[in-house]
């Protein structure tokens, strides 16, 4: 090849390449104003960047948000799990709580009861059809538990021991229909008036003391206690409190309504009373009524 044209392709070579390198250079400074071209290459890079950023940023947010509800769903379930153990532990200690109540009034009876002898027990079984007659309680011979005892809750008394075993007792209320459920009771009126806690209205859900004398005047909201005389029943148990008072048929006597002190329905823990006998009871032997 002839050298002139080795040196015009030189030339050209060293010339592409001094323009290159001021564009290179002139791209680089910094310049107010931007030629049409480039101004129009910045805006299809921008477009396509637009493209392609927008649809990965929307899945990237796609992708969070299930991540978050996946994490709130998790979460969800273990806060409704902690409010299911949080309501069973307020029911166990409202229980508690009533427990402890009942016992700490329990041991304030004993503290007025301490001449006579007192048996903790608690009910273990009660019959559906009999639900106003009889409980049964986990104490028995074996315990000192003897017939006729009186019963009774930290409110008030409820019944009587009415027969025993080696371990267990059962208890007839004072709401059962039995005619000879009789209690010698005493209304703590003006003056002290005597009559017998026998018969139950199973509407009015009232106790009915019977025989009082039509000339002696009874209060009403009067206290009706154990009058204590007979010997087997303590005097001073608490039986309930007078709410109406209404003559016989024959204007003889009176009868008064009393409404309970304690629950007949609720019962869990009760007292067994033993009566220590005076020397004069044990020598007179009256029985109770």
């Amino acid at each position: 090849m002839p050298p002139f044209f080795m040196n015009k392709r030189l030339i050209v070579l060293l010339v592409s390449i001094i323009l290159l390198v001021a564009l290179i250079g002139f791209s680089l400074r910094e310049r107010e104003n931007i030629s049409w071209p480039e101004q129009f290459a910045k805006d299809m890079v921008g477009f396509g960047q637009n493209i392609v950023s927008k649809p990965t940023g929307y899945t990237e947010n796609v992708i969070e948000n299930v991540q978050d509800l996946v994490n709130t769903y998790s979460e969800n379930q273990k806060l409704k799990a902690r409010l299911e153990q949080l309501a069973l532990l307020e029911t166990q200690v409202t229980d508690l709580q009533r427990d402890n109540e009942e016992l700490r009034s329990i041991i304030g009876m004993e503290e007025n009861l301490r001449s006579y002898n007192v048996v903790n027990a608690t009910v273990i079984a009660r019959n559906p059809d009999q639900w106003q007659e009889t409980i049964i309680i986990d104490k028995g011979q074996v315990n000192g538990i003897e017939t006729d005892m009186a019963v009774e809750t930290s409110s008030g008394m409820i019944g009587r021991i009415k027969d025993t075993g080696q371990f267990t007792s059962t208890v007839e209320l004072l709401s059962a229909r039995n005619p000879n459920n009789r209690v010698s009771a005493l209304i703590q009126s003006e003056t002290n008036v005597f009559g017998l806690v026998e018969g139950y209205d199973i509407e009015r859900k009232e106790l009915m003391v019977k025989k009082i004398p039509f000339d002696q005047e009874v209060g009403i909201g009067s206290k009706v206690i154990t009058s204590g005389l007979g010997g087997v029943f303590p005097k001073g148990l608490l039986i309930g409190e007078v709410t109406e008072v209404t003559p016989d048929e024959y204007g003889l006597t009176q009868t008064a309504f009393i409404k309970p002190s304690s629950n007949f329905y609720d019962i869990e823990h009760v007292m067994v009373i033993e009566r220590v006998a005076t020397a004069q009871e044990a020598e007179g032997g009256e029985d109770d009524e």
